[in-house]
């Protein structure tokens, strides 16, 4: 919470397995985990975070090897569960990572019993994890959390393709918003 300035609220953490993130709809509503260590706030925590005020995102990441990088937005919400939780992303500024999420920009959110991306198949399901698929993704951060690079199961770590590809899961990510003044 102290990343860039402080005062982030973080809704979204990965950072060692101990939390099972394929899970459904209603889960990923509500939210499950533990702020103190693997979470997800809430689609509808979140929504109302973003409801009335300007938010900007951080993603923070790093790999096994040490490595840290991140991407900010300068602009971050999502819409109601009416319209799916659509996420609406802009401003993207490079913090070594590469933009990975922009892909992800007009998308509702899916899980393996939602099915709302664009794609033929349901990515939630295939790629292991709820997220704002598209068909299906550039970032992954809700993918199954796996130990760096690997080559069976494609596409389902934890993995932020702009900076370490498709196939490597990241160690950390972490999600947060704070209001824009």
């Amino acid at each position: 919470m102290d990343s860039v300035g402080g005062r982030w609220t973080v809704f979204q953490r990965r950072m060692d397995g101990s939390v099972n993130f394929y899970r459904p709809w209603d889960h990923y509503k509500k939210g499950f985990g533990s702020a103190a260590g693997e979470y997800w706030l809430g689609l509808e925590n979140l929504f109302h975070l973003t409801r009335r005020k300007k938010v900007e995102l951080l993603v923070d990441m790093e790999d096994f090897k040490g490595n840290k990088a991140f991407a900010r937005y300068s602009s971050f919400s999502i819409e109601s569960e009416f319209y799916g939780y659509r996420l609406h992303v802009s401003g993207f500024k490079n913090g070594g990572a590469g933009d990975s999420l922009s892909y992800h920009n007009g998308q509702k959110f899916s899980t393996f019993d939602k099915d709302q991306d664009t794609g033929s198949r349901n990515c939630a399901d295939i790629r292991l994890g709820g997220f704002w698929y598209k068909d299906c993704f550039r970032a992954n951060a809700n993918g199954l959390y796996r130990w760096g690079a690997y080559s069976t199961l494609s596409y389902t770590g934890v993995d932020w393709d702009h900076w370490k590809g498709s196939n490597y899961s990241l160690k950390t990510i972490s999600m947060k918003i704070r209001p824009v003044h």
